[in-house]
């Protein structure tokens, strides 16, 4: 039904499935698709992604829309089924901007797989089946986004369970880490004001597989009491709905997998191939996966989890991805924390404490050989998490690692300034460098940088104080190469 809304003092026809009604800063919309005549004309379009590597963003109408060009990729880091390469669109909520400054939000409130669209005339919202509430606001930009996150609080309630500085041996050792150097590097790490020692990925058999490999002849159980004895919380990564089709359990349990016309279903693309999914609608897989996170927490005692490719368990539906996850959280418990990188955004709420908020953290700022913005690149994951920073009161934003080093590291001191506000403004460090590769000034402004706990303001959507001096992410938004000399202190 075509009826006319109010909001934040202007006028706008919509095409609704029923009757709106107030909420806090805007409106709840009844289910169903909705249709907003926008008359921003060549508005900002706030893009926001499927999943954590997701790109995220704002766009002109005018301009081509933010999406992933390479249809490989596109499986893994977004949503292949709704890409449009015409049509500005988004997963879970989008916003427009008219030049007058005012913003138009329009975000679900539910599960089902939302989706969004925007031309210039109209900002379009469905869900892919029944589908759930809608959220609707106009205002000032940051008023709205909290707004939403207000009521999706009110319906999700989430955690509140923050995590301190943390060393993952991910950028340092990638898929080579060994039981012998997380050894050393334990020792180092003693004494640094570090919570958490995260070991990631290359302890396993194999992706699937999750049992200690020949480099970890000790066993899990004996790392993570190394860890702890240290007086550290034991992390650990795992990737819990996937498997590699070399895999021991796609060979022996391929049940467990979910598949389409007879087929495993391929989740996405990583370790030079395609990975599976276990269909989590299944009791048994439900039961493997259980398994699984009782061993790892309670036999091994690793109580913080790094949750990796976590969207694979949605290629059947948001709420099996939200049973899994929930399966995750009643076998680990409250007292473990839960972070999660490839995750989608209303499906995990109340259930992860943490999620990554952009593509990994490479030690260099742009790839030369392509311009896709879901690729491993530092400036990729500052602008991600940027414009992903208002989630910060549903879950800890995670913009992944920062540097200290100067060994094996091609980022600029601005850039690296960049890094470390950012991650002071989500209030989630993250580390990977051995203390071993820092020279004596590196470890003490590493030192210093992990012990302060400076007080943020936020100015505007890229400007923010840190401690009174003024920190502006716009130009790495806009493409500055960050050249110029930035003072770090």
């Amino acid at each position: 039904m075509a009826q006319l809304v109010e909001l934040g003092g202007r006028t706008f026809a919509a095409q609704l499935s029923g009757e709106p009604r107030s909420t806090p800063g805007g409106l709840v919309l009844p289910p169903g698709r909705v249709a907003i005549l926008h008359n921003l004309g060549d508005a900002s379009f706030y893009r926001h992604g499927q999943n954590s590597w997701s790109p995220c963003g704002w766009r002109r109408l005018s301009e081509p829309p933010l999406r992933i060009p390479n249809p490989t990729r596109m499986v893994t880091a977004d949503d292949p089924e709704f890409d449009d390469a015409h049509r500005h669109h988004s997963s879970a909520v989008a916003a427009l901007q008219g030049d007058h400054g005012g913003t138009l939000l329009l975000g679900a409130l539910g599960l089902d797989t939302p989706r969004l669209t925007a031309d210039r005339d109209t900002l379009t919202g469905w869900y892919k089946a029944a589908g759930a509430d809608w959220f609707l606001a106009y205002g000032d930009e940051r008023e709205v986004f909290a707004a939403y996150t207000d009521e999706l609080a009110r319906r999700s309630a989430p955690t509140g369970r923050r995590v301190g500085n943390v060393w993952c041996s991910w950028y340092a050792y990638y898929e080579t880490v060994t039981e012998t150097q997380l050894a050393k590097d334990i020792t180092d790490l003693t004494g640094l004001p570090y919570d958490v020692v995260q070991v990631d990925d290359g302890w396993e058999e194999r992706v699937g597989d999750w049992e200690p490999n020949a480099k970890f002849p000790s066993g899990m159980r004996a790392l993570a009491g190394r860890i702890t004895d240290a007086g550290f919380t034991a992390g650990l990564w795992l990737a819990p709905f996937i498997a590699l089709p070399t895999s021991r359990v796609v060979a022996e349990r391929p049940e467990l997998l979910l598949r389409k016309d007879g087929e495993p279903v391929v989740a996405g693309y990583n370790w030079g191939g395609p990975y599976f999914a276990l269909d989590l609608t299944r009791d048994d897989a439900r039961d493997h996966v259980r398994e699984l996170i009782d061993k790892v927490v309670h036999e091994w005692g690793f109580t913080y989890l790094k949750l990796d490719f976590i969207n694979a368990a949605a290629k059947n539906g948001e709420q099996p991805y939200r049973d899994g996850l929930r399966l995750i959280r009643d076998t680990a418990g409250d007292d473990v924390y839960l972070l999660g990188s490839g995750a989608i955004l209303l499906p995990s709420l109340g259930l992860l404490d943490g999620m990554r908020s952009g593509p990994d953290v490479a030690p260099m700022w742009d790839n030369y050989a392509t311009d896709d913005p879901s690729d491993a690149t530092a400036r990729n994951a500052v602008v991600n998490s940027v414009h992903r920073l208002w989630q910060s009161p549903l879950v800890q934003v995670d913009p992944d690692v920062i540097y200290f080093r100067s060994r094996l590291n091609l980022l600029t001191a601005q850039q690296l300034g960049w890094l470390r506000d950012l991650a002071d403004v989500c209030g989630f460090r993250a580390i990977s460098d051995p203390p071993a590769w820092l020279t004596p000034a590196e470890l003490e402004d590493l030192r210093a940088y992990l012990d302060a706990s400076p007080t943020i303001h936020r100015v505007d959507r890229y400007r923010f104080t840190i401690d009174g001096r003024e920190v502006d992410f716009g130009p790495a938004v806009a493409g500055d190469t960050g050249s110029q000399l930035y003072p770090i202190s």
